[in-house]
């Protein structure tokens, strides 16, 4: 097996800039790469580094623990067996780690076996397909409307909007604009990223309520159970927890409140796909609504959540990660008509051209 780490700043043309309540603005993506081949196959696997806002990580203590990993795990056993491992490694490495690992191992046993990963999961339908929602990112007034009509004219029904940035009142401004240029015509749901306390929570979604807003996501920190208990009973709107999902323990306290709050799950949080998959399982088990979600990345990585989403049928799909970027050294993710869709061949359907990354390790293991 050769093993190789691989480093790349991503860009998004047409003007756009990220900018969420929790993460200021950010000036690109700074993705690593791991790929793994066995001389007649190669899998891929894609984390964002530049997530500190997410997870508490910095980016150095990312790729640091990336490259540790990489020198510490047996790459000569059968890589089923270091799937079904990765229930074990959540002490040693940590979730952007399990991410990047579990999302190459899963590219590489399907492609083996000459199926989509979504197929291995246990998806009946052959096309890699699923509607997703767009974020509208904190931006001038014009700028937001002027992103908003383009992403209407494409296709996309379903947005996002980033709010708790600037003064609510502009929140609301915001969000009652988009209720009446597009009526009943698309789904608005609003992001707080943690920024508000419980009675500015709940005073605020009363705010919100009169424009029918499918969930308001991360209303207060991650972390603030009680808050949420309160939430759960006294929210006029839907409550979706984003950050506050980071473990099995995590999703099993969502399942308690029997559906009155909903679960936005990512790979990065929880370690990949294997147990995300098992995450959302649970959740469907309970009747609780949940969200595939990603950070905005690459194709590879948003191809893994594409897959996950396939295999588990979401209630929201939240997989706009790749639109826009030009730089990409992965292929085979497209948008078109309000979703995202990857090739259907083995694996996670996209290619990789390493030849436009920066290479940080290369091991060979016989």
């Amino acid at each position: 097996m050769r093993v190789s780490l691989h480093l790349a700043d991503l860009h998004y043309g047409g003007g756009l800039v990220l900018h969420t309540a929790s993460s200021g603005s950010i000036a690109s993506l700074k993705e690593v790469y791991l790929r793994l081949d066995d001389g007649e196959t190669a899998g891929i696997g894609e984390v964002r580094a530049n997530i500190a806002y997410l997870n508490g990580y910095d980016e150095s203590t990312v790729v640091q623990s990336v490259i540790a990993a990489i020198r510490d795990v047996d790459w000569r056993r059968d890589p089923l067996d270091l799937i079904a491992m990765m229930t074990l490694w959540e002490t040693p490495y940590i979730a952007p780690v399990r991410t990047l690992i579990d999302c190459a191992l899963h590219d590489l046993v399907a492609r083996r076996e000459r199926k989509t990963v979504a197929a291995w999961l246990g998806a009946t339908a052959q096309d890699v397909i699923c509607k997703t929602n767009q974020t509208l990112f904190w931006s001038s007034y014009e700028d937001f409307l002027a992103q908003a009509q383009a992403y209407v004219d494409r296709g996309y029904t379903d947005l996002k909007v980033r709010i708790a940035v600037g003064d609510f009142a502009e929140d609301l401004r915001r969000v009652a604009a988009l209720r009446k240029r597009f009526g009943g015509r698309v789904k608005i749901a609003a992001d707080a990223n943690g920024r508000w306390s419980l009675d500015e929570a709940l005073a605020k979604l009363d705010a919100l309520a009169v424009y029918d807003l499918v969930y308001v996501e991360q209303p207060v920190p991650a972390g603030d159970w009680v808050a949420v208990d309160e939430l759960a009973r006294r929210s006029p709107i839907a409550v979706m927890l984003d950050e506050s999902i980071a473990s099995a323990s995590d999703v099993a306290r969502i399942c308690a409140y029997e559906g009155r709050v909903f679960a936005h799950l990512k790979l990065v949080k929880l370690g990949g796909i294997a147990p995300t998959v098992a995450a959302a399982r649970k959740l469907s088990q309970a009747g609780v609504p949940f969200m595939i979600g990603q950070m905005n990345e690459g194709a590879a990585a948003t191809a893994a959540a594409l897959h996950v989403a396939c295999a588990t049928m979401p209630a929201f799909a939240e997989l706009y990660g790749a639109d826009g970027l030009i730089d990409d050294p992965a292929s085979g993710i497209s948008y078109t008509a309000g979703a995202v869709q990857a090739e259907r061949a083995p694996g996670l359907g996209v290619e990789f051209d390493a030849a436009t990354t920066k290479l940080i390790g290369d091991y060979r293991y016989d």
